[in-house]
């Protein structure tokens, strides 16, 4: 019996028990309100060294890249799904919030460390690694409390939350630099953010388009082959900037993005496969971020970690959110929701991975404060989202999901496609039968999903409100057919 495998088979299965207990964890979410991130979080820091677990890990380098890479992946899944008819409407808005919000964030929180007696060089480093919100977080509260919130500001939360984050990165990786060198940071570093953002930007739209163009020629043999080759792309758009100074977290959001809104091959199952892939992902970091923290650590900074979380919810976010949002007349209740929705996550916690691994003196201290504001900012503005949306009267009644989906797999580009209705009360197609309906030649419905039955779409079947309804439909007929149903269902 060989000797030599097992303990690789007890890190497989230690892996999996915390995978495990992760997910099943996650359904208590939604009812304690919680993001699920947290969870995971918790679950990372009961294993560790310091917990249940005793399971010895202190590794910042390979967290930090493991990290990265993690993050790569979710603003790919990310990118792959904004619809950039919805990006043009709050490009200008998340653009500022993504940017300008991010430094002027870093600024008063490094005021407001800086005001309970912390040095410059500790204020500085935390003020810019918890400058940028998460999206992840913020979505899975929302959608873990029942809440569906307007359109619009759903997107303004969604682009900003996904496209901050590298801002952030850029902030403190030059701030950590420049005090490694004994430096101050100047004026030139507005010009490396600048220069870092327009390379990644310009090399991710580059990269996207020519993923564009590989994803239409290629035949490969097998469908489980497109996502290897989405996630080389990925890899690609990531390094490829980064190599000549730009910012990869930008180029690999930005490719995604060009990717998703043209013609994919095997769309929905792409689709699927990144969705799961960020969603490991995101288990793998927490996990990983929360068995670095050490709780004996933690109860040494609550007095300064709980301040720094109370201002950043309560003083700095709102601030400056206010002040940028302002200019673009949103209504005073839509400034006041995303002034509260800052949820922050795994990237702040990553990033102050780097502080340490350059040596710092005081990174383990702001590694510790750091910790504490990501879960004061969970539990504070995690728990409250739900209650602040109904306060502001932002809630609106969303679409309920079908029991059943129909869906068309194809490694090829299709001339038509398949896509889902909504019938609401005041639908122009209730109580009309199919045959009734003026569908153009090329198109035609195909199912009908009413509550747990599934409905053969014949001539004589009269949709009622509630009824999701499956239309097949070529390019040409798909503006009328929009009009003619109505609201149409998102992926």
């Amino acid at each position: 019996m060989p000797t030599e495998p097992l303990p690789t088979a007890i890190l497989l299965a230690a892996v999996g028990v915390l995978l495990a207990v992760s997910v099943l964890a996650s359904r208590a979410s939604g009812r304690l309100g919680l993001p699920v991130a947290l969870l995971f979080l918790l679950v990372g820091m009961l294993a560790g060294s310091e917990g249940l677990g005793h399971i010895p890990f202190e590794d910042y380098a390979l967290t930090f890249r493991i990290g990265t890479v993690a993050l790569a992946l979710i603003l790919f899944d990310g990118g792959l799904n904004t619809d950039l008819a919805s990006l043009r409407r709050v490009l200008a808005p998340a653009t500022v919030l993504a940017t300008l919000g991010v430094a002027g964030t870093a600024v008063v929180m490094a005021l407001g460390a800086r005001a309970i007696g912390l040095g410059w060089p500790e204020s500085l480093l935390v003020g810019a690694i918890v400058s940028s919100t998460d999206a992840a977080a913020v979505f899975s509260v929302l959608r873990g409390a029942g809440i569906s919130i307007r359109q619009r500001l759903a997107h303004l939360l969604e682009v900003e939350s996904g496209v901050n984050d590298p801002m952030a990165v850029i902030l403190t990786l030059a701030m950590t630099a420049a005090l490694v060198a004994g430096e101050q940071p100047g004026p030139g570093l507005a010009l490396d953010v600048v220069l870092q953002l327009a390379i990644g930007l310009a090399g991710g739209i580059a990269i996207g388009y020519a993923g564009r163009w590989l994803l239409a020629r290629a035949r490969l043999s097998a469908s489980g082959l497109y996502p290897v080759l989405t996630i080389a792309l990925a890899c690609i758009a990531f390094g490829a900037p980064t190599l000549v100074h730009g910012s990869g977290f930008v180029a690999v959001y930005a490719a995604a993005v060009v990717l998703g809104n043209g013609p994919l091959p095997y769309a929905t199952g792409l689709r699927r496969v990144h969705d799961a892939i960020a969603w490991f992902s995101q288990v793998a970091m927490f996990l990983l971020l929360g068995l670095l923290a050490f709780p004996s650590r933690l109860a040494g900074v609550a007095g300064p970690g709980l301040f720094l979380g109370l201002f950043l919810a309560f003083v700095a976010r709102p601030l400056v959110v206010t002040l940028l949002l302002l200019p673009f007349r949103l209504p005073p209740r839509e400034i006041a929701f995303v002034s509260w929705v800052g949820l922050r996550g795994a990237v702040p916690i990553m990033l102050a991975t780097f502080p340490v691994l350059a040596g710092l003196p005081v990174a383990r201290h702001v590694f510790d404060l750091v910790f504490f504001v990501v879960v004061v900012s969970a539990v504070v503005q995690g728990t409250s989202i739900g209650w602040v949306a109904r306060r502001l009267g932002l809630e609106v009644q969303a679409t309920p999901t079908p029991r059943a989906m129909l869906e068309i797999h194809s490694t090829q580009r299709l001339a038509g496609e398949v896509i889902s209705f909504y019938v609401e009360g005041a639908s122009a197609v209730v109580g009309s039968r199919i045959s009734e309906l003026t569908i153009p030649e090329g198109s035609a419905v195909m199912l009908v999903v009413r509550g747990r039955d599934l409905i053969a779409a014949r001539g004589r079947t009269v949709l009622q409100p509630g009824d999701h309804v499956y239309v097949f439909t070529t390019p040409e007929d798909k503006p009328f057919v929009q009009l003619l149903f109505g609201r149409q269902e998102e992926d």
